[in-house]
């Protein structure tokens, strides 16, 4: 797909529309031009952060369309290969949020600086985890 323009105006400001310009086929034939439209009717309600992994720069691939982030990602399952506290935040002076056990389950979005961040249990509590805590 090619690149996506956003179209709209103050007289229409309830309304955008995103037009896909086509790029072609290699057949010589061009595709039909996609028109997506949405309404922009106010405010968004963003989900629970407790239970919904969302930040400005990474979001679970399944938010997409609820919040906006620089990425989307999809989760890796994984499990815990040690006890673990989850944390708010990425250092071990934020409050825990919970005690996971070995074997737990961890729905893997982000791992960097020694912190993995993700949904943690079957709760699917979203906070992070170091890094070594994680098996495969």
């Amino acid at each position: 797909m090619g690149p996506i323009s956003l179209k709209g105006s103050s007289t229409t400001s309830a309304r955008a529309t995103a037009l896909a310009r086509p790029t072609g086929q290699s057949s010589g034939r061009r595709r039909s031009p996609i028109i997506v439209e949405f309404a922009l009717t106010g405010p968004s309600e963003h989900p629970d952060p407790a239970t919904h992994a969302y930040r400005k720069d990474l979001a679970d691939a399944a938010l997409a369309g609820r919040v906006i982030a620089s990425h989307y990602a999809l989760p890796l399952p994984m499990t815990l290969a040690h006890p673990a506290s989850l944390h708010q935040a990425a250092n071990e002076e934020s409050p825990a949020i919970a005690e996971l056990q070995s074997g737990a389950a961890f729905e893997l979005l982000d791992d960097s600086l020694g912190w993995a961040w993700g949904y943690a249990g079957e709760e699917r509590l979203v906070g992070y985890v170091r890094s070594e805590a994680l098996g495969e």
